[in-house]
């Protein structure tokens, strides 16, 4: 070494800095984020949508509510738990209302009978039967 540089062992036996984390990071992103995109898109078109229009108290022990509901294979049978709550907001009635096969939205008009005064109603779910 007669040039006057410094001796360096990582050069004459080829050592490199490591970077091990960049590959398995790399591969994480790639991986979560298709899944983040699958998930987005999946959830954000459900098979069965229903949507709170209005509620009207049509008696003392009674409740309509008017909802829609948009499906998205229309052969399909739909149950939707309808539920009436108190001023307290104790559940006084509950009913599972049918939704037969037919077209693939609805809009549906249902009374819930109560056990005492309702002042508001709601969807609790909507599912497949």
């Amino acid at each position: 070494m007669q040039s006057g540089e410094e001796f360096d062992h990582n050069d004459r036996y080829g050592v490199r800095p490591q970077k091990r984390w960049v590959t398995p990071a790399i591969v994480f992103a790639l991986v979560g984020g298709g899944w983040l995109i699958w998930a987005g898109l999946h959830h954000a078109n459900p098979a069965i949508r229903y949507e709170l229009i209005s509620f009207n108290i049509t008696a003392e022990r009674e409740i309509s509510i008017r909802y829609t509901v948009v499906r998205t294979d229309p052969m399909q049978v739909v149950i939707c738990t309808l539920t009436a709550s108190d001023q307290d907001k104790n559940v006084v009635g509950q009913i599972d209302d049918k939704i037969e096969a037919g077209t693939s939205q609805i809009e549906q008009i249902t009374a819930i009978p109560t056990r005492t005064a309702p002042v508001t109603a709601a969807i609790a779910r909507c599912r497949a039967e």
